[in-house]
């Protein structure tokens, strides 16, 4: 199955679906069809929500599943959370954030590259370039 473009590759604006087409009878319908949540989610998110659905929730499986720290699931968790357009305490989506900000997840990762390098399991040249790559 592909993965669905979210993002334009050109100006990192979000892309919206226009058009949909039965595989089967090749009908084709226009107009303007938002994707779903979870079609929206960036790859790194949305393996974390499947390990965490897969892990029923439960947190302390989720660490050892991956292989990180609790705090590092927890982070992971908002993260998605925010992602999804939850905030928290609120039931109700919190709007898109603004696609020129960098989004929780870049923070999310940076803070795990940080901490694989202050662990010793990442050396600096390999840390230093994946922190250009998310820049």
């Amino acid at each position: 199955m592909a993965t669905i473009l979210t993002r334009c590759p050109v100006c990192d604006a979000a892309l919206g679906i226009s058009e949909l087409t039965c595989e089967c009878c090749q009908t084709r319908i226009h107009g303007k069809f938002d994707p779903c949540r979870f079609c929206r989610l960036p790859p790194e998110h949305l393996a974390f929500v499947e390990t965490f659905l897969r892990c029923e929730g439960n947190l302390s499986r989720v660490e050892k599943e991956l292989n990180v720290s609790y705090p590092t699931v927890r982070n992971r968790l908002s993260a998605a959370l925010t992602a999804l357009g939850f905030n928290g305490a609120n039931e109700e989506p919190m709007p898109a954030p603004a696609a020129s900000a960098p989004g929780p997840e870049t923070t999310v990762r940076r803070r795990e590259v940080l901490e694989a390098l202050a662990q010793g399991t990442l050396n600096a040249d390999d840390a230093a370039e994946a922190l250009r790559e998310m820049s």
